[in-house]
């Protein structure tokens, strides 16, 4: 957003955001429309798979809590598609807020007094930043929680399910690479994600005595042991 802010004219290429549209950073995403394009790591039915990945390890019949900041643009739709899934189903979702590390503590240990058997975590950039202390929160608590990103589960964190940032970054290079060549970032439509990932943090599952189904296990793109 600072450089879209700073600049009418020099390329800017984005990776990993999650509503670049809701974000105000483009027009729409099959033309842009300026000098803003990129990749978005919005997929709607990403949510839904990470509840359904959750309650492998969490009863259906228990409520799941879910942390998010209401800032965040993607953070709405999100929800709306969490709130699709549970529709049909016993599960219910308590939500919570996030805007600061305390609340994001405050969030964790609420969800717990709320007896939710598990948490889907919706991140942003402070707890991403927060991911260690996050993931730590998470086992002292003893709540489930899955993520999207793999640098949670990478430092501790249970379960994460979500785009394949690293397959995401080197399309955004082939992006820079037209533009350099004489493409215009207007004509460049935003590209959605492709690839996904499942990461699987063993000891931490241990620690929390889940056993985690074979299933899951021959799915898991990565599993951490």
């Amino acid at each position: 957003m600072a450089a879209k802010a700073a600049t009418s004219t020099i390329p800017i290429v984005f990776t990993g955001v999650a509503d670049p549209l809701g974000a105000g950073l483009v027009e729409s995403l099959g033309r842009p429309g300026a000098n803003v394009t990129g990749m978005s790591a919005q997929a709607s039915d990403i949510v839904g798979k990470q509840l359904q990945i959750l309650q492998e390890f969490v009863p259906r019949d228990k409520a799941v809590a879910v942390l998010l900041n209401p800032d965040t643009p993607f953070s709405a739709s999100a929800l709306q598609q969490l709130r699709i899934a549970t529709q049909a189903g016993p599960t219910a979702l308590v939500v919570f807020e996030a805007r600061t590390a305390d609340q994001v503590s405050a969030g964790f240990e609420a969800a717990v007094k709320a007896g939710t058997a598990g948490l889907l975590l919706l991140e942003d950039p402070l707890t991403i930043g927060l991911r260690r202390q996050v993931a730590e929160l998470a086992a002292r608590l003893r709540l489930p929680t899955i993520y999207t990103l793999r640098d949670f589960p990478e430092v501790g964190g249970l379960i994460s399910y979500g785009i394949d940032l690293r397959q995401m970054n080197r399309r955004a290079a082939e992006h820079v690479d037209k533009i350099l060549k004489g493409a215009k970032p207007a004509d460049l439509p935003v590209e959605q994600p492709t690839k996904f990932e499942l990461v699987i943090n063993l000891r931490s599952a241990k620690a929390l005595r889940l056993q985690v189904p074979d299933k899951l296990l021959a799915l898991a793109d990565e599993v951490i042991e």
